[in-house]
């Protein structure tokens, strides 16, 4: 039998029911992917019940919650060409990945592909999907699926290369929409990211989630890769457009403050990407604003 192309890289902390649950089903994948497990600092015996249940999943556990650099914990350990990201509360259908590697294989200028969400329980699509599927970013003829300018790393397969290239993701971002300075810099370089309708991956969002921390992150994040990647007129627009769709509450507050606290690191280190990312980027604009998967809510 062939060498596996694609590895999973699952990150998780204390969940420990749902990652079992999670693993269970990647078990059961025909394509019986190399399975690594980066436990971020729980206390909730996750790592104790992942070894007893998984045995043949490698795991990596850390002593503190790295958030999503815990992901590029995970690439470091693997060795194949691809890597599958999960989250404790997502999974692929079975032939996803072996769909993903095929048009890797055949489409040697894409990093990453994104697939299509089905939220349980019911499997109803994702309010993401039609942003994705009508995206507006121009593209060469010849990509497997729309281009896109963002990627949601719990539903992607990525080209390690690639990955590895852009450095993975900043242990600045931490968790929340850290997935758009990513997606920027692979585009910066000539990388292009698609959606695949048919490569499908199930979300059971947890109960346990902090919404209001989520937030707070996602709202710091967004406005940092801003200024950290677009020209003054595209920041000066992105940051108009989140403070509008923001609730004007203390968690809002507390995330522009955090965004503003870190302008000198911001500044230091701000690269604005080429004219080509920033147009496809002021094309995404309207759709984003309109989108009813980007409210800050929680």
């Amino acid at each position: 039998m062939s060498a596996p192309a694609v590895s999973i890289v699952l990150i998780t902390h204390e969940r420990r029911a749902e990652v079992l649950r999670t693993l269970d089903r990647l078990a059961a994948l025909p394509e019986r992917p190399p399975v690594v497990v980066v436990d971020n600092g729980s206390a909730d015996g996750t790592a104790a019940a992942v070894r007893a249940r998984h045995p043949g999943v490698r795991l990596i556990r850390l002593a503190a919650n790295l958030g999503a650099v815990a992901r590029n914990v995970g690439v470091a350990a693997i060795d194949t060409p691809y890597v599958a990201f999960c989250d404790d509360d997502t999974w692929w259908e079975p032939g996803a990945l072996a769909l993903a590697a095929d048009l890797l294989d055949r489409h040697p200028s894409v990093a990453v592909l994104t697939g299509r969400i089905l939220v349980e329980p019911g499997g109803r699509e994702d309010p993401i999907t039609p942003e994705l599927r009508d995206s507006p970013v121009p593209a060469p003829p010849g990509l497997p699926g729309p281009a896109l300018l963002g990627i949601l790393a719990g539903a992607s397969v990525l080209r390690v290369a690639a990955f590895r290239e852009v450095g993975g993701f900043s242990r600045r971002l931490w968790l929340g929409g850290e997935e758009e300075l990513l997606s920027l810099d692979l585009a910066a370089r000539g990388w292009w990211l698609c959606w695949i309708e048919e490569m499908r991956v199930h979300h059971a969002p947890s109960p346990s989630r902090d919404g209001r921390r989520r937030r707070r992150l996602g709202i710091r994040n967004t406005l940092w890769t801003a200024w950290l990647r677009r020209p003054v007129p595209g920041a000066a627009r992105h940051t108009a457009d989140v403070l509008r769709g923001a609730p004007r509450d203390l968690v809002t507050a507390a995330a522009v403050a955090e965004a503003v606290a870190g302008l000198p690191w911001v500044l230091r280190e701000r690269r604005p990407v080429p004219e080509s990312v920033e147009h496809g980027l002021r094309l995404l604009a309207e759709p984003r604003r309109n989108s009813a998967a980007r409210r800050y809510v929680g």
